[in-house]
């Protein structure tokens, strides 16, 4: 499993309180804790919690599959993410699962509690839905997104076949596994009409080793309709976002000189892409 892919989770002032309520329920810690950033380890998978304002909210185009081994351990897990959540599919037995329920927490993180095999380590899989005008693009962001990254592949990938029946078309995915880099996602097609889409709610980080790596991601995930953010955020194609910060930015940002950390910080808040020598150019001026 790759933990230079990671998710990360916007909130509005409460990320911490949002961490210690994960790493209760699924036996977590905290590996970061400052007023902005928060990392929890839960089973071994790093996610970023960022204290970013009230700009953006979490939706259910990214959802979190948690892939349980026996019923008792999915009926612990959804007792306490109900908690002031929000049911979106009850729990119950469905034809992909003896048990399985989504819902959406009171910090309005989505997930999909399943009783099922686990196609590798991974326990917690990200799940993104195709929606609006992305529906139906769920296998071309696949090959988009395994065709930019190393150690990639498509997994298991099933259809609607009962289009007419359910309103989708039979060639939409209505569930696929993919890998890139050693990191395992989900995807999916709906056409229910949503009121949201992909937002900076949730996005990618992709931690990468120098700049010719992030300039290679930065490029292939902006080309073709993508669109540059500021501070390393950007969005795809299809409008997911994803930030791509090099490793040597935070070894900078971290550093015990505050000042030279401060310059850093001031730095990077007026990039787009961000630049490695610049960064350092700031740090020694």
């Amino acid at each position: 499993m790759n933990n230079d892919i990671f998710p990360c989770l916007w909130y509005d002032g409460d990320a911490k309180e949002s961490a210690e309520f994960y790493c209760k329920i699924f036996d977590g810690k905290i590996t970061a804790d400052t007023p902005v950033v928060m990392n929890i380890d839960l089973f071994g998978q790093k996610l970023m919690l960022l204290n970013g304002g009230p700009q953006f909210k979490k939706n259910a185009t990214v959802s979190f599959m948690v892939i349980c081994e026996t019923e008792d351990e999915v009926q612990k897990y959804w007792d306490q993410l109900s908690d002031g959540g929000t049911v979106m599919m009850p729990l119950d037995s469905y034809p992909w699962s003896k048990k399985y329920g989504w819902i959406q927490d009171k910090y309005e993180v989505s997930w999909q509690i399943y009783l099922g095999e686990k196609t590798n380590d991974q326990k917690i899989v990200p799940t993104l839905m195709f929606i609006h005008e992305n529906n139906g693009k769920a296998m071309e962001a696949m090959e988009l997104y395994t065709k930019i990254f190393p150690n990639s592949s498509i997994g298991n990938v099933s259809k609607y076949k009962d289009g007419a029946e359910n309103g989708e078309n039979p060639e939409n995915v209505m569930h696929a596994q993919f890998v890139i880099d050693g990191y395992s996602l989900y995807c999916m097609d709906s056409s229910h009409d949503h009121n949201f889409d992909f937002n900076e709610g949730v996005s990618m980080v992709v931690m990468t080793d120098d700049q010719e790596q992030t300039d290679k991601y930065w490029n292939a995930l902006t080309n073709d309709g993508g669109r540059e953010s500021m501070c390393g955020w950007l969005k795809d194609k299809f409008g997911f976002s994803w930030q791509i910060v090099p490793k040597r930015l935070i070894q900078l940002m971290s550093d015990s000189d505050q000042e030279k950390a401060g310059k850093v910080v001031q730095a990077m808040m007026g990039m787009q892409k961000i630049v490695i020598q610049d960064l350092e150019d700031a740090y020694n001026s």
